[in-house]
């Protein structure tokens, strides 16, 4: 019997594009041997969507969703997605929503699909920031994208530079403030900003990909500049010291068979200052072949040094391990002459990042096929854990919860730690 796939891609994202561009990709090259391929379209605002139609890309240039099914994903007992049509959910309003997640989904015609496991194509926020892996984690469904952990600090430039700090690896130098900030007290954060890095620097939203809202400022009129753009996209901003003439370099992590495996490292020919979202995307889509980060000018094997090639692909795979990654990455390198940094991990990256194995000898189906394998052996490693202990707490408190009281965890402080705000990155406590 085939494996039913759920792909699920677009949401409430600046990435939604680049994600359909992804997903249809990863579809199209599913084994239909192996599996039945269910679309899963999450709209701009937040709605779901399933039906094959979602498989034509000219589909979304006017999209009609009276076409096909709109659906809600409910949790079932038999670890499958199960994905509900609205309108049997819709006459009984909140209620009958809250009845269906509660009465175990013994729903019988009324289910559209069940799917086996799920391939997330998400880009951005809304999808490959943790937020749909919580639900999936909490639906008990197999998927082959990492986990929470790794998913929200792959989001998060801020948190992720910090915990490469934190792993030993190079970073450029950087600091970040929040919208609030900028918006109480601008000359106060452009001090901060240049004590903290010299010109050129690099502002960036804190949680977006695909270089959307990134600026480069050469000077204060320009630093302002890109600020604004920044605190257009996100609530917090990460200012990096800038390289004069950077070179990137990018590698792919996959597990294949329990082995963590490094792709080959690429060289993007492009690169000038930096990827803009139209050299990723855009370029050469007028012949044909712009099917996301597939049809960008690239140089693989990258022409560095063996040596340097082997330190990169260590570090992909050091880290790969530390976030307790699942699936398929890409990380972003930038040299600086001969310094080395580590800048992003791409946690579901553009295409998949197919075209990095494709010389090593797997396909991009043999690399979804990896994919699921290990989503299932992922799924089920997380279910030898105990998720239930006999405790006394709520017998005890059966004559009153004022009793509980004094139970507190903690005091209710972290240890007497203080959490900080904004600040260096890797810099003093509290950071």
């Amino acid at each position: 019997m085939k494996l039913r796939v759920a792909v699920i891609y677009g949401s409430r994202t600046c990435e939604h594009d680049v994600s359909i561009v992804s997903a249809l990709q990863a579809m199209d090259n599913l084994d239909k041997n192996e599996y039945d391929v269910v679309p899963v379209y999450i709209a701009r605002d937040g709605q779901w969507y399933t039906g094959q139609l979602l498989r034509n890309i000219a589909f979304y240039s006017a999209f009609r969703p009276q076409l096909v099914n709109h659906v809600a994903p409910v949790m079932s007992d038999d670890g499958k997605l199960t994905l509900m049509p609205v309108s049997s959910i819709a006459p009984h309003g909140f209620k009958g929503m809250i009845k269906v997640l509660m009465s175990n989904m013994n729903l019988g015609e009324d289910t559209v699909e069940k799917c086996d496991v799920v391939l997330p194509v998400m880009h951005g926020m809304n999808g490959e920031d943790g937020t749909l892996q919580g639900l999936l984690e909490l639906f008990n469904v197999p998927y082959t994208s990492s986990g929470v952990l790794g998913s929200a600090l792959g989001m998060d430039k801020i948190a992720m530079k910090q915990f490469f700090r934190g792993c030993g690896l190079p970073v450029v130098d950087g600091m970040w403030f929040s919208r609030a900030e900028w918006q109480e007290n601008r000359e106060g954060v452009l001090a901060r900003v240049e004590a903290s890095c010299r010109y050129p620097m690099y502002v960036k939203p804190a949680n977006l990909g695909s270089s959307i809202g990134i600026s480069r400022a050469t000077d204060r009129e320009s630093l302002i500049k890109a600020i604004e753009t920044a605190v257009e996209y996100d609530r917090r901003i990460l200012v990096e010291r800038g390289i004069e003439k950077p070179v990137e370099i990018n590698c792919s992590a996959l597990r294949i068979k329990g082995e963590v495996r490094a792709s080959l490292c690429e060289m993007p020919a492009s690169w000038e200052e930096f990827l803009t979202f139209d050299d990723k995307y855009l370029r050469g889509s007028k012949s044909g072949k712009g099917q996301g980060m597939e049809s960008l000018a690239r140089k693989v094997p990258a022409p560095i040094s063996d040596e340097l090639t082997a330190r990169i692909r260590q570090m992909t795979q050091q880290v790969y391990r530390a976030m307790d990654c699942k699936g398929v990455v890409r990380i972003d390198y930038m040299l600086d002459g001969d310094d080395l940094y580590i800048n992003e991990i791409n946690i579901i990256p553009g295409s998949l990042a197919f075209y990095l194995w494709e010389p090593l000898g797997i396909s991009f189906k043999d690399m979804l096929d990896c994919m699921i394998e290990d989503a299932f052996a992922a799924h089920a490693e997380k279910n030898r854990s105990v998720f239930s202990y006999d405790s006394s707490i709520l017998r005890s408190v059966q004559g009153g919860l004022k009793g509980a009281k004094g139970g507190k965890l903690g005091g209710g402080k972290l240890g007497g730690a203080k959490l900080g705000g904004s600040g260096k990155l890797g810099g003093r406590p509290g950071v």
